[in-house]
């Protein structure tokens, strides 16, 4: 595990109700801190740090070497920052950006969305339709190992919408019901996705094989319980902690895709739709409490309602970059018109082992 280092020791981390360390107030306020980036925090906006006289990628490549350190402590403190002002135009140049800040790569698991390959470790955020936002969610919550760190980039910035949203997870968990968080803090919860080639991603592209025997492999080895079912298709569940502490600063987090991939949470036409299609078994992505009992629909719109108080918005900017840290923040993306290039890279990869998960993960059977 690839983690930044710092001087002080990690903070102890709170109980599963404790109240958690929040953001600072939002009103238009500097970050000053000797060993972090000058940024400017309004409210409803990420940390924004905007450079100035980087001519090309070989000023900027030098910036980004002098500030590591710097940018390392903003982004462990405030979650995430975009940096304003780097002559960032092509996927090679991100791809400097991207050597710089993430040396360590981490992979894209079990895949949810579809992506295009740049090559370099550079990807598209997502090739989801224009008109489909996503809520916010950690980049492989439900994996044994996900990205520490994820790194967005803009080349083409659309002319509305499209912003990449961000929220602090330590403010979800403290916002959230103290009965609803001290049930998940116990149950974690559980993902349950159908692999077909009718809706979501089939089991081919999501496992990156064609052998049955490989996908069976890789459920053993990463505690997901799966089943193949009727026209060749995969279902699989596996149950997560839904709160984890950051192995660095010691503060707890909600971490999962609970709502995000809850039935509750879709727009009633679609959710109809699915189910009348799929059943409410076969959706492609179903979400519990990990014994398996289903949320409520006010349970999901609680869920739902810590995430909109958090959500942070900057609409792009070509050559902006921004570097969140996948435990403490979530992330997001709004609809948009017209063109709209985003990249993102995944880097210093962490075991969920080493993250004090409440709950132990498990392989379910059905």
């Amino acid at each position: 595990m690839t983690v930044p280092k710092q001087s002080d020791p990690p903070k102890q981390a709170p109980s599963s109700g404790a109240q958690q360390v929040g953001r600072q107030d939002p009103s238009s306020i500097r970050d000053t801190a000797a060993d972090s980036l000058d940024v400017r925090t309004d409210a409803g906006k990420p940390p924004i740090a905007t450079i100035a006289d980087i001519p090309d990628m070989v000023a900027a490549a030098e910036w980004l070497t002098t500030n590591l350190p710097r940018i390392r402590a903003t982004v462990q403190r405030l979650g995430c920052v975009l940096v304003r002002g780097l002559p960032v135009v092509t996927t090679a140049d991100f791809a400097v950006v991207k050597d710089l800040l993430l040396p360590s790569p981490a992979g894209y698991r079990e895949k949810a969305t579809p992506r295009s390959d740049y090559g370099h470790g550079v990807f598209s955020s997502t090739d989801l339709p224009a008109v489909q936002p996503i809520r916010l969610h950690n980049e492989n919550s439900y994996t044994l190992e996900f990205p520490g760190f994820l790194l967005f980039g803009c080349l083409i910035a659309p002319h509305e919408g499209g912003a990449t949203t961000v929220g602090d997870m330590r403010e979800v968990l403290r916002l959230l019901p103290d009965d609803l968080r001290a049930r998940f803090a116990e149950k974690g919860w559980l993902l349950v996705r159908n692999y077909s080639d009718l809706a979501g991603l089939p089991w081919r592209t999501s496992f990156a094989t064609t052998d049955k025997a490989e996908v069976e492999r890789y459920c053993a080895e990463n505690t997901v319980g799966y089943e193949w079912t009727e026209d060749d298709s995969l279902r699989t569940r596996q149950r997560r902690s839904a709160i984890i502490t950051h192995p660095v600063t010691g503060e707890q987090v909600w971490f999962n895709h609970t709502a995000f991939w809850n039935h509750w949470t879709l727009d009633d036409e679609v959710r109809e739709v699915l189910i009348e299609a799929f059943g409410a078994n076969g959706m492609p992505f179903c979400t519990f409490f990990g014994d398996g009992t289903p949320l409520t629909q006010d349970e999901a719109d609680a869920l739902n309602k810590a995430y909109d108080q958090v959500t942070m918005r900057e609409s792009w900017q070509p050559g902006d970059v921004m570097l969140v840290d996948n435990i403490l923040c979530a992330h997001g993306r709004e609809s948009y018109k017209g063109d709209r290039k985003i990249v993102v890279s995944m880097g210093d990869p962490i075991a969920l082992s080493d993250c004090a998960p409440t709950t132990e993960p498990a392989a379910v059977t059905a």
